[in-house]
């Protein structure tokens, strides 16, 4: 019954879940969720690598994660007598009694990118790493050896243990890496995501024998009505595994494919590059072990007024059911008035269901138009209770009802028959205008409390945490 309601079980929240069941049943509706701040703190500060990350960088990812009644993190660190690009490392911190402490540091290797992180529910977390092989400067990067450490959450300061993952062939890793780790929290397997320059990306999956039983290449969709046709590069995914089941929803990252448009832009910035993120895709496997990646679906397209396009968030759930979450920008202003000069700016948060590979509900859940300019929501995510309810969280800007500039994080929940609540503000203060969340994709259980590690508007040099509560 639960499953077909489309709803999350947990072992150690029945009740609640059969409490939900039986209000859908008798026609009840569910209480309303409050969001009640709870802590909201500084974990550390860090200096610029500019090297083209940062420790926000891996955002379809996470870099915080719970298992049990711990919570942990993994900071990014510049080496301050290191070069572009490989000049930062990596820290592991968890939150104790006197606050955040650093549980592990990296003291050899060098990286470029923050590094993601997941988690099982026996108490184990996974970090994905990424130490370039070089030991100079490597202004233009150079080759990196990806790992997957695991670290005993009991004892995080004895250090990990190298879970060696293996590859198809040997892949051209660099420190460029986009990727991405998935966690199946229950059956303790995860996989593992890394691009390839601009042609496909290397992926590899342990099972929980520790195994690493399947690995192969998920090749990029084939644009060929661009003027050169070419592989869309995808980058910045929301990918979960489930099951054995694995869904990847990326957007397109490339440099711009039409000359005159790159040429005006060349004009504007004197930059001979910009990347163009214009399309959405989503592929899934129905067991990872066996099973091809479907064809490429895509999810939305801006290609036409040189949109903007961010996968934000995927969630796929017990019934099988796979939700994505994204935001939309339709133009990119500055080409309109030679290009387009027709078109009108709207700014989106969106949302959509599929069903075997299939979309098969669509709705926006937040617009900002020319014509009503409104709240610009960026940065959403979901958040799954235990009882398998869906909120959607979100950083709110732009403009309030009463015409005056809004900066607050936001929250809604999606129910039955795509009806939306009325989004409640988060009274953070100061709001998170980027944030990763414990998503279940990491590892990290259905949960009432909502973590958040992001950067608070105004404090550009600073990651904090907050932990808020969604009571009745």
């Amino acid at each position: 019954m639960v499953e077909a309601l489309g709803l999350e079980e947990s072992h150690s929240m029945k009740y609640p879940i059969i409490l939900g069941v039986f209000a859908c049943l008798f026609g009840g509706h569910l209480a309303a969720m409050t969001p009640v701040v709870e802590i909201e703190e500084p974990v550390y500060t860090f200096t610029p690598a500019n090297n083209g990350a940062g420790p926000m960088w891996c955002h379809g990812s996470t870099c915080l994660v719970r298992t049990g009644d711990r919570l942990f993190a993994t900071g990014l660190e510049t080496v301050h007598d290191a070069k572009p690009l490989n000049n930062c490392r990596w820290k592991l911190y968890e939150r104790r009694d006197a606050g955040w402490e650093v549980v592990y540091l990296d003291q050899d290797g060098r990286t470029r990118e923050p590094s993601p992180t997941g988690a099982f529910g026996s108490g184990k977390v996974i970090v994905s790493v990424n130490p370039t092989l070089g030991k100079a400067a490597e202004p233009n990067g150079g080759p990196a050896r990806p790992d997957v450490l695991q670290f005993d959450a009991a004892t995080p300061s004895t250090g990990p243990v190298s879970l060696a993952p293996e590859w198809q062939g040997t892949p051209r890793f660099t420190e460029h890496s986009y990727r991405s780790l998935a966690a199946d929290r229950e059956h303790e397997e995860l996989i593992l995501f890394q691009n390839i320059d601009y042609t496909h990306a290397e992926w590899t999956f342990r099972e929980r024998s520790g195994k690493w039983s399947a690995r192969g290449r998920l090749e990029w969709p084939w644009a060929a009505d661009y003027e050169k046709p070419q592989p869309l590069r995808l980058c910045y995914p929301n990918v979960a595994v489930r099951d054995r089941a694995v869904h990847f929803f990326g957007v397109s990252d490339i440099f711009e494919p039409r000359a005159a448009w790159r040429d005006f832009k060349h004009e504007l910035t004197g930059q001979h590059w910009d990347y163009d993120f214009c399309r959405l895709y989503y592929t899934w496997s129905a067991d990872i072990t066996w099973k091809p990646f479907s064809e490429w679906v895509e999810i939305a397209n801006r290609d036409a007024t040189c949109g903007q396009l961010t996968p934000e968030d995927l969630y796929a759930s017990a019934n099988g059911e796979v939700h994505l979450l994204w935001t939309e920008r339709a133009i990119d202003e500055r080409l309109r008035p030679k290009f387009f000069p027709e078109a009108r700016q709207s700014h989106a948060l969106n949302y959509a269901v599929l069903k075997d590979g299939k979309v098969v509900r669509r709705k926006t859940l937040v617009e900002s138009t020319e014509e009503k300019p409104g709240i610009v929501a960026s940065n959403g995510r979901f958040q799954i209770t235990p009882d398998g309810r869906l909120f959607v969280l979100y950083y709110a800007g732009g403009m309030g009802s009463n015409g005056r500039g809004v900066s607050e994080n936001r929250l809604c929940e999606i129910r039955k028959g795509l009806e939306v609540s009325d989004p409640l503000r988060i009274p953070l203060k100061k709001p998170l205008t980027s944030f990763f969340t414990a998503t279940i994709r990491a590892g990290s259980p259905p949960s009432n409390v909502i973590d958040l590690l992001g950067q608070p508007a105004g404090s550009g040099d600073t990651i904090a945490y907050a932990r808020i509560r969604l009571v009745p």
